[in-house]
């Protein structure tokens, strides 16, 4: 997926509200910018950090730009790291049908934000006469706090644990279920749960694993031009 238009470069002044940046441009001017992340993006919103900005080009938002890339040195000297949660799943919807993933490859219908479990919407149902219905939930993938090791979440999440217990419900119910960590850090090699920062998660995913969930995680070439899903990385104990 590449960047259209150009990414414009930054630098961190702050961030606040959860949702809200203020950068400053090369020239000197500040902006307010939308940050499309809910998480606590530790080490990633340092001030003084470079950041790179996306122009939405549609005057009718209350804030044009938004925050995409961070440069930060998470123990691997400096690499780009993406912080907008939306991205994961416009990247997965580019590449279901590519066969890139095989373990989603050969469906021959793709919805999207179709409601399931209890009041949940799941990411994607997959479909296809010859098999069964595939229910596919993303997340985005933020956290390094190793060298390498990259987790989730970064900070509580209710509604992450209770998709993984939908998940695992429509296992039992006889479909197939899989959770997609999509990880924004080129230098992770593999992927924990972060059992620290949310037990309550952490035995979700037990829980969904051993009901039958199939759990993968890829990672991403991260640029200034584009972000890809790159390969697969292991799921290892935290």
């Amino acid at each position: 997926m590449r960047f259209g238009p150009a990414l414009i470069p930054a630098t961190l002044a702050c961030r606040y509200k959860r949702f809200l940046a203020d950068v400053v441009l090369d020239n000197g001017d500040m902006l307010t910018v939308h940050v499309a992340n809910p998480g606590a993006m530790t080490g990633l919103d340092r001030p003084f950090s470079r950041v790179w900005i996306s122009d939405s080009q549609n005057p009718m938002r209350k804030l044009l730009h938004t925050w995409e890339l961070v440069e930060v040195d998470l123990g691997s000297g400096l690499e780009l790291v993406g912080v907008n949660t939306v991205l994961p799943n416009l990247l997965v919807a580019d590449v279901i049908e590519t066969g890139l993933i095989p373990e989603l490859h050969g469906f021959s219908s793709v919805r999207r934000e179709v409601k399931y479990g209890t009041n949940s919407r799941v990411d994607f149902l997959l479909e296809d006469p010859t098999r069964s219905r595939c229910y596919l939930e993303v997340k985005n993938v933020h956290l390094m706090r190793r060298p390498r090791l990259a987790e989730f979440p970064d900070s509580v999440t209710e509604r992450g644990a209770k998709h993984l217990d939908d998940l695992a419900a429509e296992v039992r119910a006889g479909a197939r279920a899989v959770q997609l960590y999509i990880v924004q850090i080129p230098s992770a090699d593999r992927f924990a749960i972060a059992h620290d920062i949310d037990p309550t998660y952490a035995a979700a995913f037990d829980r969904a694993r051993a009901a039958g969930v199939e759990m993968l995680a890829w990672r991403c070439a991260v640029t200034v031009e584009g972000i890809e899903l790159l390969a697969p990385v292991p799921i290892v104990a935290g």
